[in-house]
């Protein structure tokens, strides 16, 4: 892992830290018989589960990193990506964004600040000043620019290229957690950056191979001729 992002994720944590109010525990929801639904009884003994500051930064930090690869997955049509990019895009984009929903959920659940999807990055006001903080792995400005210009097989290369790295971001992303003394044992969020390791791991072996699958790049001195 860059030593940038490891220094970057413990800020956001630091920051995040700062910002932890105490909890109120929801108020219970009951039926008309006046007892909780399963759904409802599972949602408040989630809330009790312990969870940290880094948990908070995880959850919070990982909206903005999904938001960027549904972005980036919502080009493959118009960029005329293979059909079989659009379809592994396709997967993306519907799994991921539907991550963000849970995500935003467990931080409502629990009185958190709850960020907007945004492919930018993650939202934070220092000193008075907002912007934007990447999260590891994401694409810079100039990066999303560059894969936006791209058509074709030239896309399928750059989309490939960039969402493994955008995937090992977030498999280091998850390692930080995991390395942070007491986060990662709240259930939802030890299920969901678990999935998140085993997923993406996957998805990158599976990446490398459409990747070598393709034909190879131009050289310069090709394209010169």
């Amino acid at each position: 892992m860059h030593p940038s992002y490891s220094i970057a994720y413990r800020r956001a944590v630091a920051i995040t830290a700062l910002a932890v109010i105490a909890v109120a525990v929801p108020q219970h929801r009951v039926t008309a018989q006046g007892t909780l639904t399963g759904v409802e009884q599972a949602r408040r003994d989630s809330v009790r589960r312990p969870y940290v500051a880094a948990d908070i930064a995880f959850m919070s930090g990982m909206i903005a990193h999904h938001a960027q690869a549904v972005k980036m997955a919502g080009w493959a049509e118009s960029h005329g990506a293979s059909k079989s990019l659009q379809i592994y895009a396709g997967r993306v984009a519907m799994g991921q964004s539907a991550e963000i929903g849970l995500m935003q959920t467990w931080l409502a659940d629990r009185n958190q600040p709850v960020p907007a999807a945004d492919a930018r990055g993650m939202k934070m006001t220092m000193g008075g000043t907002e912007r934007y903080m990447m999260m590891p792995g994401m694409l810079t400005d100039a990066q999303m620019a560059q894969l936006d210009s791209a058509r074709g097989v030239d896309f399928d290369r750059l989309f490939l290229t960039f969402m493994i790295q955008h995937h090992r971001g977030a498999i280091s992303m998850v390692e930080q957690l995991f390395n942070t003394p007491a986060a990662g044992q709240d259930e939802i969020v030890f299920k969901f950056a678990n999935d998140v390791q085993a997923d993406q791991t996957t998805e990158i072996d599976r990446m490398e191979q459409m990747l070598a699958a393709l034909p190879p790049a131009p050289s310069n001195s090709s394209k010169s001729q």
